[in-house]
């Protein structure tokens, strides 16, 4: 008999959808089937020579003891540099915090700032991970919910009927993962205007696809001298440098939030990995437009996949201006049976398209939207067509 007993908040914790999704399809593809995975979010671009290069010298120079708990000073050097050169934005040191991914990063900000009961607005659809982390730090995610029509932004009203006093936090993602869409500067200060009247609420910007933006431009809401006292920005390496694997993200912060997460690493994980901190500086010296042949690419990729789905029968889709997503609306296909299976939401459906299609997505039920699925175009044009013209065949 066994007597174990795991703790509550952790069998209440789902697991990561994008993960599941990513784990099925590699069981399937054991036994041998043909699966075309579109579920994660992750370039299927190698890491750029001149990073690994400075990986390679790192090793040799015996970067092999730990690390700051905060990074490396001459790491938290280029971030600031980094911030000022593409977000204008100034950070001292002691404001910014090297972490184990930008996924580190946001559970830190969640750690050291939510109560139990605080109310942490997410606009819908969210980060699939932003949910989990609130809810594990004791805070009550509050969705706001967001169609395709308003580009899946929320609205300053939106925002302003969301704000109770127990609202603690606001937190967003531009470019989104998973709609692909990015707010303007001026719809972020029109939020910023319903936000002054709540000097208390924390804004965190992730900011982790700012590079792999195809509009005009990119705006952050730290720039609102009154919001700059008052929001995180996170960012990292993983997306723009194909570097997923190295795990590296970092925060520009208040310094009481910042010292506050610092303190937690410490007690957690200590310091990021130290050669990969070693290759980030590197990564984050060069010219920004040394990866532009990447952003490039998920551009040409992005037409490629908005004229096939185009040509789906019951997809409706916005045209995302940046990440490497898409988020097309699947309702219409709700309450249809196939195979003696009713689909009844996104989820019925991208586990439909996995079993008929073999092509793996990932519902939106998992980002707060149950009529979507996502569908990462950081894959080859080759698989994206064949992944479509399958998804077609399936659907007729």
């Amino acid at each position: 008999m066994n007597m174990i007993q795991l703790s509550d908040k952790i069998q209440k914790l789902e697991t990561s959808a994008t993960l599941a999704m990513a784990a099925k399809a590699r069981e399937l593809k054991s036994q041998g089937k043909d699966i075309i995975g579109l579920s994660l979010g992750e370039p299927d671009f190698n890491t750029p020579d001149f990073i690994k290069d400075a990986a390679i010298e790192a090793v040799n120079d015996n970067y092999n003891s730990y690390s700051p708990v905060d990074g490396y000073e001459d790491l938290k050097k280029a971030i600031q540099t980094k911030f000022k050169r593409d977000n204008h934005l100034s950070y001292n040191l002691n404001q910014i915090v090297v972490s184990t991914g930008a996924k580190q990063s946001l559970y830190n900000i969640a750690s050291v700032l939510i109560n139990q009961g605080d109310e942490v607005i997410l606009p819908c659809p969210y980060w699939v991970s932003y949910r989990d982390i609130v809810k594990l730090n004791g805070g009550v995610p509050i969705e706001v919910e967001t169609d395709i029509e308003q580009d899946f932004k929320m609205t300053p009203e939106q925002l302003k009927a969301a704000i109770t006093p127990k609202t603690k936090m606001l937190w967003y993602s531009s470019p989104c993962n998973p709609s692909g869409s990015v707010y303007t500067e001026e719809e972020l200060k029109s939020l910023a205007e319903v936000l002054k009247e709540h000097p208390q609420i924390i804004v965190v910007s992730d900011e982790i696809y700012e590079h792999i933006n195809f509009g005009e431009g990119r705006f952050s809401m730290a720039q609102i001298p009154e919001m700059f006292e008052r929001t995180v920005t996170v960012n990292g390496v993983s997306k723009a440098f194909a570097m997923t694997g190295w795990r590296i993200g970092y925060i520009g912060a208040p310094e009481k939030i910042a010292t506050a997460c610092k303190k937690l690493q410490g007690q957690v994980t200590s310091g990021a990995n130290c050669i990969a901190q070693r290759a980030v500086i590197t990564a984050l010296e060069a010219p920004v437009d040394k990866i532009q042949y990447m952003v490039d690419k998920f551009k040409s990729r992005r037409t490629l996949i908005l004229d096939l789905i185009e040509q789906i029968p019951g997809f409706e889709c916005n045209q995302p201006q940046g990440a490497f997503y898409v988020f097309p609306n699947v309702s219409a296909f709700f309450g249809k049976t196939f195979g003696g299976k009713e689909i009844k939401n996104a989820t019925d459906f991208s586990m439909f398209l996995l079993e008929a299609a073999n092509v793996a997505t990932v519902t939106g039920e998992a980002f707060g939207n149950p009529n979507c699925i996502r569908i990462s175009y950081a894959a080859s044009e080759a698989n994206i067509e064949e992944a479509m013209t399958r998804i077609k065949k399936a659907l007729s």
